[in-house]
């Protein structure tokens, strides 16, 4: 198991070895929660509906020198669910450490 600690020099902890699936980090919360798991030293995988936010960030991502890579899931369907755990464990050589679920399955148009 990978050893966590306050080995960063800002006193904040290390998720050195770790890796961390986000659903939904192209956009809001998920976004913040990619960039702060990658700032402790994560790898992270995220998904996004849309192929081209995705690339967007992931490009973005690597300008930066963050280690995040994706794939295009709507969480909403079953089958996308599924490929999507099939495609996980082949990039983080079966080990998953950290599950984020921060895909909106709502589509909120109107203010309440």
């Amino acid at each position: 198991m990978a050893q966590t600690g306050c080995s960063n020099g800002d006193g904040r902890w290390s998720l050195k070895g770790m890796t961390a699936l986000v659903t939904g980090g192209t956009r809001g919360i998920g976004h913040a929660i990619v960039e702060e798991l990658v700032g402790l030293g994560a790898r992270i995988h995220t998904c996004s509906r849309t192929e081209t936010e995705l690339n967007e960030y992931l490009r973005d991502w690597e300008g930066k020198g963050f280690e995040v890579t994706g794939s295009v899931c709507d969480v909403s369907s079953r089958a996308q669910r599924e490929k999507l755990m099939e495609t996980v464990p082949s990039k983080f050589n079966g080990k998953l450490n950290i599950l984020v679920s921060s895909s909106s399955l709502l589509n909120v148009t109107h203010p309440f």
